[in-house]
């Protein structure tokens, strides 16, 4: 996964602004995880922004993810252009200069210098944007389970199966109305 530690050791009280639009941010574990997600489509890309503010023994990392990524319809496998959107905010603890974390985290110590994990965390607010299930339209019918044909286009005409025939009895059966 891409690494990008960025040095928050002398951040002002104020705060400060980070900017980025580097592709391989996002392009790299993409391609490492072998994900169905593509960056390299006009109109595709994303772009993030935060700020990180020193909250005492912590720091509060606050920022946005927009943009877009192409993905294969999870009924029918054409491509569909997904608007990624969120915005986020992080309250990450910061590590004592004696202390060893058994779990990773945002924020890690070397030495004196404080190193917040950019690429993790965009990579996570990455994921987190994504539906769970891409979809090109809400009422896609998918493929066709027997042939294949995309049912978007209409029929495919194969033969629609009524069930397990040791079930046929049980079609015919109804359910008594209760009292209304």
């Amino acid at each position: 996964m891409s690494e990008l530690w960025l040095d928050i050791t002398d951040i002002p009280a104020s705060g400060r602004e980070f900017s980025f639009s580097d592709q391989a941010l996002w392009a790299g574990p993409i391609a490492e995880f072998r994900l169905p997600y593509r960056l390299d489509v006009p109109g595709a890309g994303l772009a993030a922004e935060f700020s990180v503010t020193p909250q005492g023994r912590s720091v509060l990392v606050a920022g946005w993810l927009r943009g877009s990524c192409v993905t294969p319809c999870d009924r029918c496998a054409e491509d569909v252009v997904l608007a990624v959107e969120t915005s986020f905010d992080l309250y990450e603890e910061l590590p004592l200069e004696d202390e060893q974390s058994l779990e990773p985290g945002l924020v890690r110590r070397r030495g004196k210098i404080l190193e917040l994990d950019a690429g993790s965390l965009l990579w996570e607010q990455f994921l987190l944007a994504l539906p769970v299930k891409p979809l090109c339209d809400d009422d896609c019918p998918g493929l066709c389970p027997h042939c294949g044909k995309a049912l978007r286009e209409g029929p495919c005409g194969c033969d629609v199966e009524e069930g397990d025939p040791r079930l046929a009895v049980l079609r015919n059966l109804k359910m008594p109305r209760g009292p209304n």
